[in-house]
């Protein structure tokens, strides 16, 4: 190998656009992944019929500027989110619609609606004063560390339906319980991704748009481009480095040799490999704490998308689970009708134990529940459990439990001589997405460079 081999481990967005920006840089890289599929926690699935489905993560928004510059330079299109109709609110038993343009609010006693906009306001307004480098040195941040999200949900908030709203946005945009993350990392995940509206919204907001065959063409596209660089069933045991090189050991026991190397791992995963010499403590000690969220996303599939006809948009949210968030998903032509829904947080790890017939039938009792009888029969039902995932073990990403971002923030980013992190957990921006991704491997693409002169 030459002197100048860059390895990247990881073909997930971080990975593949890192070894994108190196190659364009002139360096020799090589990508190790240990699926036999590029992409990570992006996967593309089809229906019986052809149709693609995505399994993994799929939509862009506005400010996700290098995503949608990207999705050009490879040639894609995107289209948006079937957005046409109403969404149905079931908070506290009560079903309500509401209108599907953003700034519009759900049908609530006036009790409950303005218990809502005080909270969205104030969580909003303490959002936006995290620094986004350095979430530890916000205003009263070890305070806002020390407590879990649920915590600041019962200080702030008063009414019953408006705690159950926070809580089914916290799990629909982390994958977990407000219990399970600090409410640091909430609010910056918030500012990270612009605010509140913007992680939950459809219209100008992070579910706005989708990619024309899925959001896997983008790693394909790529990964074709690099040809055979990218070794795909290639899993990584282990790292050793000293002061000129490093050297990684495959599950295989094969050693591969360069200059520098970019991981690009979940967190937790990142974790588990060994190390030669050990990493320091305060690295190790992070990944620790870093779980990935519990989420299972399935799909029913119809001849056509029979809500549309009821005025439905196909969205829904409920406190009452195991779907509490429902999506059209259907194909630009409209048909068949794709119904998509997750199981996430409690209600993921509790159904995750249950035999696939009885996800599938508790997943067509909610969508009934939400939908009608037209829901009862679907044409097919399709899931991953990405808990179960080898190589992912949880979506969508990391969350920083209490106590993480003022005790170990700056070892995040930072790299361990030749060993450099990069993935979308350790973005500033758009932290946890797939824009988010893409900005932390050319960002750390960029660095390798600087250090390969």
């Amino acid at each position: 190998m030459t002197g100048n081999q860059v390895i990247v481990i990881g073909a997930g967005l971080a990975g593949l656009s890192a070894a994108r920006h190196l190659v364009a840089g002139g360096a020799d890289v090589t990508v190790l992944e240990a699926r036999d599929r590029v992409g990570g926690r992006t996967e593309g699935g089809v229906t019986a019929d052809g149709t693609p489905v995505e399994l993994g993560g799929q939509w862009v928004g506005p400010t996700q500027n290098r995503m949608y510059e990207l999705i050009a330079e490879l040639g894609l299109e995107t289209f948006p989110t079937w957005n046409q109709g109403q969404t149905l609110i079931q908070l506290g038993g009560k079903t309500s619609r509401m209108a599907s343009n953003r700034g519009a609010v759900p049908k609530l006693n006036p009790f409950a609606l303005a218990d809502l906009a005080q909270g969205m306001a104030r969580f909003n307004r303490a959002s936006a004063k995290v620094p986004l480098t350095e979430p530890w040195r916000a205003a009263k941040a070890r305070d806002l560390d020390g407590q879990t999200f649920e915590t600041w949900i019962r200080r702030n908030l008063r009414t019953t339906t408006g705690r159950a709203y926070f809580r089914v946005a916290c799990e629909a945009i982390f994958s977990a319980e407000p219990t399970d993350l600090s409410a640091l990392h909430a609010l910056f995940y918030a500012h990270s991704g612009s605010d509140l509206d913007t992680l939950i919204g459809v219209d100008r907001g992070a579910q706005q748009d989708r990619i024309v065959g899925g959001s896997i063409r983008i790693s394909e596209a790529i990964a074709a481009a690099l040809g055979e660089r990218v070794r795909l069933s290639t899993p990584v045991r282990r790292i050793d480095q000293d002061d000129t090189s490093v050297q990684v050991t495959t599950r295989h026991g094969e050693v591969i040799e360069g200059s520098q190397v970019i991981v690009t791992l979940p967190p937790t995963l990142a974790g588990r490999l060994e190390y030669g010499p050990a990493l320091p403590s305060w690295r190790d000690q992070l990944t620790q704490r870093l779980p990935a969220g519990s989420v299972i996303k399935l799909y029913a599939i119809y001849p056509e998308p029979f809500w549309r006809a009821d005025g439905l948009n196909g969205q829904a949210a409920s406190d009452e689970g195991p779907i509490k968030v429902t999506f059209d998903n259907s194909p630009p032509s409209g048909t068949p009708g794709v119904l998509m829904g997750f199981m996430e947080a409690n209600d993921g790890r509790e159904w995750a134990r249950r035999s696939l017939a009885d996800r599938r039938q508790a997943a067509i009792d909610c969508f009934v529940r939400y939908f009608g009888p037209g829901a009862a029969n679907p044409t097919e039902y399709l899931e991953r459990d990405w808990m179960g995932e080898e190589f992912s073990r949880g979506c969508y990403g990391a969350h920083f439990t209490p106590g993480v971002w003022t005790a170990f923030g700056p070892a995040l980013r930072e790299s361990v001589g030749r060993i450099h992190w990069a993935g979308a957990e350790c973005s500033p921006v758009w932290n946890g997405y797939m824009e988010g991704a893409v900005r932390s491997g050319e960002t750390t693409a960029a660095d390798v460079c600087t250090r390969l002169g």
